[in-house]
C-alpha cells in the first residue's frame, strides 16, 4: 500500500463529493485533524480508520487503497499486498468493480492471530472460503470454525472478525457492496 495513494484517493473523494474537512469528519467519524494528517501524508491509517472512512463515503476499501491506474485484473495481472502494521496483511485479487459492486482479498493469518472488524456500510455481505488451514469467523457475536475448503457468508455491517487456529491460515475474503457511490454521502 502506498501512503501517496491513500493521500491522493481521499483528496480525491473528498474533493468529488464537494465536502469540508468538517462535513467528512461527520461522515466517516474520523476526526477533522486526522483526515487532514491523512490528505497531507503526514499520518498513516490504520485498516480500522481506514474502514471508517471507506463507511463514512459508502465506498469499497480499495477506493482508497488503490492507485487509479490499477489494471484489471486480467490476463494474470498480480496486484500487490496491502500491510497494516500490527493488522493483517491483504493481497488485492479483485479491486472494487463497479458493475459487480464487489471486491476480493487474499488474506493470510499467521498461526493464532487474529483480526476483529468494525460494521462496514449497512448492506455489506462478506464471504470467507478457506483455502490453507483451518480458522474461526465471528458472526453474529459467535466464532464458527471453518476447514479448508469451506466458506461461510455473513452480513458485515455488524461487528466481525477471522482468527487462525495453531496452524494458521489462508483465505479469500470477498465484499458484496448493495449501494455504493458518493451520491449518498453528500446527502
Amino acid at each position: 500500500m502506498s501512503d501517496e495513494s491513500i493521500t491522493l484517493n481521499l483528496r480525491e473523494i473528498r474533493a468529488a463529493a464537494g465536502l469540508s474537512l468538517s462535513r467528512a469528519a461527520e461522515l466517516t467519524g474520523v476526526s477533522k485533524a486526522m483526515l487532514g494528517q491523512i490528505e497531507r501524508g503526514e499520518s498513516s491509517p490504520t485498516i480500522a480508520t481506514l474502514w471508517k472512512i471507506a463507511k463514512g463515503f459508502h465506498l469499497p476499501l480499495t477506493a482508497l487503497i488503490e492507485e487509479s491506474t490499477r489494471p484489471s485484473g486480467r490476463s494474470g495481472e498480480v496486484y500487490r499486498t496491502v500491510e497494516f502494521p500490527g493488522s493483517i496483511a491483504v493481497k488485492i485479487v479483485f479491486p472494487y468493480d463497479r458493475s459487480l459492486g464487489a471486491e476480493t482479498f487474499h488474506v493470510s493469518l499467521k498461526p493464532g492471530q487474529s483480526h476483529e472488524s468494525l460494521p462496514h456500510d449497512t448492506g455489506v455481505t462478506e464471504e470467507v472460503f478457506v483455502l490453507e488451514g483451518r480458522m474461526e469467523v465471528l458472526r453474529d457475536g459467535d466464532w464458527v470454525a471453518l476447514e479448508t475448503g469451506q466458506g461461510l457468508r455473513f452480513d458485515a455491517d455488524q461487528p466481525h472478525g477471522y482468527r487462525s487456529l495453531s496452524t494458521g491460515a489462508a483465505f479469500l475474503n470477498m465484499h458484496h457492496y448493495r449501494q455504493a457511490g458518493l451520491s449518498r454521502a453528500a446527502d
